[in-house]
């Protein structure tokens, strides 16, 4: 069974980091998912510390990397809040606060 890996934004927000890990997965090396969400993010964040870069291009960059590994792009997500459950329902009032989208 071949590795599977989900690239969060952290991985893919470093341009070196995110062709080095969407080559090896395209060499069939493993298996690499994301969603729109990631995207989302590493794209934000990049543009957000790095304004010099084309936003346009960054969405070329997604849109390319779909491409690529065409199965990669996680859809029907569940947010984290809703996939899980704690027996604590302090410990989940916490987890809603730290999931993005959740209140």
């Amino acid at each position: 069974m071949k590795l599977r890996a989900v690239l969060d934004a952290n991985v893919l927000y470093p341009a070196a980091l995110r062709s080095l890990l969407i080559d090896l997965a395209v060499a069939d090396l493993y298996l690499a998912f994301w969603t729109n969400e990631i995207h989302d993010e590493w794209i934000r964040n990049l543009a957000l510390h790095r304004p010099e870069l084309d936003r346009a291009k960054l969405e070329r960059t997604r849109a390319l990397m779909d491409r690529a590994l065409e199965t990669a792009l996680l859809t029907d997500v569940p947010p984290l809040a809703t996939a899980i459950t704690l027996p604590d329902e302090d410990a989940m009032c916490w987890l809603q606060r730290c999931t993005p989208g959740q209140t």
